[in-house]
């Protein structure tokens, strides 16, 4: 992306809604009223001017975390110059009640045992593959794929935002370590607010698991790209660079061409 595009793109997208906004106001007018059209005007700055507030409580929220963890590596910094943790990171595999039991002194387990079994768990679930469905009671719920003809070469899964591109697939399981390039069709496991910024260059969305109301498939409807979700083992089949077919409307992931 070239310095400064970043405002452009912004300043663009401005320029675009308040087309739209006049659009709508004028049409307004001449179906209904001139009260009408006032009315919605209003409504349509008070959306535009408050939207962004709905951001806030999670922004303190992140604030609040922030504070907390700080004062959790503190008291971890002093359990392994104490020698209770090999390393202050370690604190990371206990709950808070452990860990205040832990400072209390009255902790009746070997912590660094304890931290042991944990981390060989974490390190064992790294390679399950969890189930697409499953409910608060631990209970798997298993469906059939609709029947319908597909093209060779072709995956399917849930339509969750129409339209028809084609494009170059950039499979990405880290949004911090993603680079992806305007036009790419973005290739994930799942995605959450912290993928978003990923979606300024993707023109189409392909996920591993989700439904309609999932972050990524609500997202890719905002900034109106194909999207495709619950397909499995995307992120193994398809290959970083191979030329895609993605049908957001009837659910249909296409390999075009191998690697580029």
């Amino acid at each position: 992306m070239e310095p400064g595009a970043h405002r452009l793109n912004f300043d663009r997208g401005r320029a675009e809604a308040e087309e739209a906004a006049r659009r709508i106001v004028e049409e307004i007018r001449r179906r209904k009223s001139r009260w009408h059209a006032r009315w919605m005007a209003r409504l349509i700055r008070v959306f535009r001017d408050v939207m962004g507030v709905r951001e806030h409580p999670k922004y303190i929220l992140v604030r609040h975390l922030d504070l907390w963890k700080r004062g959790i590596l503190e008291e971890a910094e002093t359990l392994a110059a104490r020698g209770i943790l090999e390393e202050k990171n370690d604190v990371f595999h206990l709950t808070l009640d452990e860990l205040a039991a832990i400072l209390d002194e009255r902790f009746p387990e070997d912590v660094r045992e304890l931290i042991g079994k944990r981390k060989r768990d974490y390190v064992r679930n790294q390679t399950l593959s969890p189930p697409r469905v499953m409910t608060h009671e631990g209970e798997i719920m298993r469906g059939v794929k609709r029947e319908m003809e597909i093209p060779e070469d072709s995956l399917l899964g849930t339509p969750v935002s129409a339209g028809v591109v084609e494009g170059v697939a950039r499979v990405v399981m880290d949004p911090a370590q993603a680079n992806l390039q305007p036009g790419d069709i973005l290739i994930a496991p799942f995605t959450d607010p912290g993928w978003t910024p990923l979606f300024h260059s993707a023109q189409a969305l392909v996920m591993e698991v989700g439904g309609l109301m999932t972050h990524g498939a609500v997202v890719a409807r905002e900034y109106g790209i194909p999207a495709v979700v619950g397909v499995d083992g995307a992120t193994r089949h398809i290959k970083d660079g191979q030329c895609l077919r993605i049908d957001g409307t009837q659910g249909i992931v296409t390999v075009l061409s191998e690697e580029e």
